[in-house]
């Protein structure tokens, strides 16, 4: 095999989306499993839609994640730059004017609206795929002259070959082929001067010696149309492989509009997921390791990376997965970093002025073995910030005949104590078991709804030390 080279190529017109990130990643892990390079381009020739630092918000992603390009526009190789093919206009123009020569392409005067009464026409007649009417190919040297001397707008087309077969082995798919006669004679560049996507693409896939094109199984219907172009100009294609589908929970097809998934990486990132969680569990997300592991780092991932068990059905995104990947990063932090993580979570929801930096430690601690993001804290811990109260459903517990009985003999127990720590609380509980002759659920629950107004919640002993003594001594006098 010739040195792998793939690359990513994402349109600067926005954050950067689960599907792209995806697409990013098994290139990314394709390259690095092959000692090749990971190259980013940015295909900005839609310019109506691109948005102010879109480019920008894309590389901060990708380096969040983990994927960081060979090659970019921040960091360009000269034989193959400039990466921002609005930079590359020369370059589209000049094999344009070629194919032009060639009899390979045609200009089009045609206008929209004529374009766009055709195909009206077509459908009515039945004709399910509508294409052009080819009515510019056959305009005369003297015509197109004319039209250009009267400065009409025109583009440039491809000249479909008639009874042409194009087929090639889909390193995912397997055997794929397409028929010319299904393919309408495709714009190359558009009146603005600007190229469309696939002649584009096919350039500077060319011109940076792209080796490898792996990408979303959208773009399969394209994939005829640039393999003509590379025949046209002599060229030898790269393998092409496509991913398939991202599906919600519902087996649809992922949508920017399905709010019931986020779909940028920002929004992981802002909940606090973990990077290389995100990273493990999208490697998942279409790709299957062999055997029964699925917790990987990206060096191993790497390593074990076959293109071979991509898979060929639909990948569901499963939000359960997603937070027990992330849950087995959390649990795997220490725990001083994991405070640093929750803490702007807790900072913007709680007044955390008189909390102890061992205090928080304790409390991240109690939480870390559920955990499935950093933000999930907040709901969680919400009984050491708000105002006590009884939660509805555990009001019941303190009519229990041995509530009063379990709380009265902890007080005296408690109020003798001068060390309030973890070890002296499990002490006095196990002797207001003794005092009281009350075990189990009816002492522990007794005392945790008192002290608390929770039914359930962490560790008993640890909940009434971060509660602190003079407060788990208010709330228990005022239970009885």
């Amino acid at each position: 095999m010739k040195k792998v080279r793939v690359r990513y190529a994402p349109s600067p017109t926005g954050h950067l989306h689960i599907g792209n990130a995806r697409t990013a990643l098994f290139n990314y892990l394709f390259a690095k499993h092959y000692n090749g390079d990971f190259v980013l381009r940015i295909e900005d020739t839609d310019i109506e839609r691109n948005v102010e630092g879109g480019e920008e918000s894309q590389l901060y992603y990708l380096h969040w994640l983990g994927i960081d390009p060979d090659e970019s526009p921040q960091n360009p190789k000269p034989q193959y730059a400039p990466y921002r093919q609005m930079e590359r206009l020369d370059l589209y123009h000049e094999i344009a004017n070629q194919l032009l020569k060639k009899g390979f392409a045609y200009k089009c005067f045609c206008t929209p609206e004529e374009l766009e009464e055709d195909y009206k026409k077509q459908t009515e007649a039945g004709i399910a795929s509508t294409r052009y009417n080819r009515k510019c190919l056959h305009l005369s040297p003297q015509e197109v002259q004319e039209k250009e001397a009267a400065g009409l707008p025109y583009t440039i087309r491809c000249r479909v070959p008639d009874h042409k077969t194009y087929q090639f082995d889909d390193l995912i798919r397997g055997h794929v082929s397409f028929e010319s006669k299904d393919i309408g004679d495709w714009v190359l560049m558009k009146a603005n001067g600007i190229p469309t996507y696939n002649f584009a693409v096919v350039i500077d896939d060319h011109s940076m010696e792209i080796s490898h094109v792996l990408r979303g199984e959208e773009h399969l219907s394209n994939t005829p149309k640039q393999l003509m172009l590379y025949e046209m100009l002599g060229w030898e294609a790269p393998k092409f492989g496509h991913m398939t589908l991202i599906v919600n929970e519902q087996h649809k097809k992922l949508s920017k509009r399905d709010n019931s998934i986020l779909q940028y990486m920002s929004q992981y990132k802002e909940l606090g997921y973990l990077p290389q969680a995100m990273f493990n569990f999208m490697a998942l997300l279409g790709w299957s390791p062999p055997g029964e592991q699925e917790i990987f780092t990206k060096e191993q991932l790497i390593e074990i990376f076959d293109e071979g068990r991509l898979s060929k059905s639909p990948s569901m995104f499963d939000k359960g997965k997603l937070a027990w990947v992330n849950n087995r990063y959390l649990r795997e932090m220490s725990l001083p970093d994991l405070t640093k993580l929750c803490y702007p979570y807790l900072a913007k929801a709680y007044d955390l002025k008189d909390k102890s930096e061992d205090w928080l430690n304790t409390l991240v601690s109690l939480y870390q073995e559920q955990l499935s993001c950093g933000s999930e804290l907040v709901g969680l811990a919400e009984q050491f910030f708000k105002p006590f109260h009884v939660e509805e459903e555990a009001m019941e517990v303190l009519t229990w005949e041995t509530t009063p009985i379990v709380v009265k003999a902890f007080l005296k127990r408690a109020e003798a104590v001068l060390e309030w720590n973890t070890d002296e609380v499990r002490k006095i509980l196990k002797e207001t078991m003794n005092d009281s002759g009350i075990k189990g659920k009816p002492l522990y629950m007794g005392i945790r709804v008192a002290a608390s107004g929770y039914q359930h919640g962490p560790d008993l002993a640890s909940t009434l030390v971060l509660l602190g003594k003079d407060e788990v001594l208010e709330r228990l006098n005022k239970a009885i």
